[in-house]
């Protein structure tokens, strides 16, 4: 059967386009001169990734990978706006980390967000903003603006999605150690069971309960071997999902396996590929379990595992998976460190709105301008912003583009400039396009146009 566990995936999202607002203005009986009353254009929709409780991998995004939100429809006279584009939610399991991807080598740049709690969402690709109709530009000097905004075109990009499981504690150890059979053992968990190594391709999750009502969600994560934290074996692919346990369960079979490895080199092995992986890992609480201690010759091992632990200042817990020995000994310990583990990790802070806080992230990255020179008078600025300004204007309309000439005053463009040294005449190039450099004291004076926020009134034309 084919293995349908993913914890992994990259998909490409891209929130809706915004429509164009409406250059229309008011004709009808007796009003022989209507003042303008384009509409504006509908917001796209938002692509969001939101966590489910219900959902325990990322299957969903193993075939699939790009995804489109609905673009906002244009505006109309008679001051008919767009109609909004809907949202596209993408369900993930709970604690999925969603980062995002450099384009070029697609490697993670940054978290956008870690989302631990079942219904927590954040949005990953905003839709564009619908263009304002021409009721916008309005001014007591311009009184039929005869130009309206497009509508801003969505950013598109490409995202991490890495799930790791919530558990409370992991069972780590090498290949057949017996952790499938303890967790078997100690919850409902019915993980695969065989005699050979490697039988666990995927983390199993288990609700174990102790005798006095204490519960806590145990991890089965595949055999690790020296070498994981660099990529030998299987168990590296999982190595994440150790990371947010609190309690490590470390399980060493005491009588060697079928190739007589040592207890002792063992345990000393997993310690040391758990620190190489995640430095934080080797200071992260640790109970040992030695497996496997009903068989013959299993007391001398038990008794050096035992006193190395100690040094370490950890407890062990010798059992067997197969008569079941020591196991509850094993989970109530277990759930009493759990609970006093959780009781000081309890959150002291209110929640922070990760959708909200991403935003204002990305708002000021878009504010950013970067300017380049490529040549000896001509220069290449970038920046979200001003790349959007450019896409949004109507370039067949005079009016437009002497608006945007006062927005990119406005923004901070004409003083980055100065401030590389470009003079008057250089050529300066935003996306496909090139402008003529007036000077940041050159520019034409729009003070009676509107600026992004402001909200006028229209008027009639006189």
């Amino acid at each position: 059967m084919e293995n349908t566990f993913t914890d992994l995936s990259h998909i490409n999202v891209r929130g809706g386009d915004g429509g164009a607002g409406c250059m229309s203005f008011r004709r009808e009986a007796f009003v022989p001169k209507g003042g303008p009353d384009g509409g504006d254009g509908g917001r796209g929709g938002d692509v969001i990734v939101e966590a489910d409780p219900q959902l325990s991998s990322l299957i969903d995004y193993r075939y699939k990978h790009h995804f489109r939100a609905e673009r906002g429809t244009h505006g109309q006279g008679a001051r008919r706006h767009g109609r909004d584009g809907e949202d596209l939610v993408l369900r993930v399991p709970v604690g999925t980390v969603v980062r995002e991807l450099d384009p070029q080598t697609q490697t993670p740049s940054y978290d956008i967000a870690d989302l631990t709690q079942p219904g927590e969402r954040v949005v990953v690709a905003p839709g564009g903003a619908g263009g304002r109709g021409n009721i916008h530009f309005v001014t007591s000097v311009r009184r039929a603006p005869a130009f309206a905004e497009k509508g801003e075109p969505a950013r598109e990009h490409w995202i991490e999605l890495e799930m790791k499981l919530m558990a409370d504690a992991a069972l780590v150890g090498m290949p057949s150690v017996g952790k499938s059979s303890i967790i078997a053992r100690i919850s409902a968990a019915r993980p695969k069971v065989a005699d050979y190594p490697f039988t666990t391709l995927v983390p199993n999750l288990g609700v174990a309960r102790a005798a006095n009502g204490q519960s806590f969600v145990a991890a089965d994560v595949p055999g690790l071997i020296e070498g994981a934290s660099e990529g030998r074996g299987l168990g590296h692919q999982f190595l994440r999902h150790i990371e947010r346990t609190a309690l490590i369960l470390h399980v060493v079979d005491v009588t060697g396996g079928y190739e007589g490895r040592d207890a002792v080199e063992d345990y000393e092995v997993i310690n040391d590929e758990l620190a190489s992986y995640a430095a934080e890992l080797a200071a992260r609480p640790q109970i040992v379990v030695a497996n496997k201690c009903d068989l013959p010759g299993a007391e001398d091992a038990v008794r050096r595992l035992r006193e190395v632990a100690e040094r370490d200042g950890h407890q062990l817990f010798a059992v067997s998976a197969a008569t079941g020995a020591g196991l509850d000994a094993l989970v109530s310990s277990c759930a009493a460190e759990i609970a006093r583990l959780r009781a000081e990790a309890a959150p002291g802070a209110p929640v922070v709105d990760l959708s909200e806080r991403w935003e204002r992230e990305r708002e000021c990255r878009d504010r950013q301008i970067r300017i380049v020179r490529e040549e000896r008078h001509a220069w290449r600025a970038t920046g979200a912003q001003i790349e959007r300004m450019v896409i949004q204007t109507d370039w067949e309309n005079d009016e437009a583009v002497s608006y945007l000439q006062h927005r990119f005053a406005r923004c901070g463009l004409d003083d980055a400039l100065a401030k590389a040294g470009a003079v008057t005449g250089d050529e300066v190039r935003i996306l496909e396009l090139a402008f003529t450099y007036e000077g940041k004291d050159a520019a034409p004076d729009y003070d009676e146009l509107p600026d992004e926020d402001d909200t006028l009134s229209d008027g009639e034309v006189e």
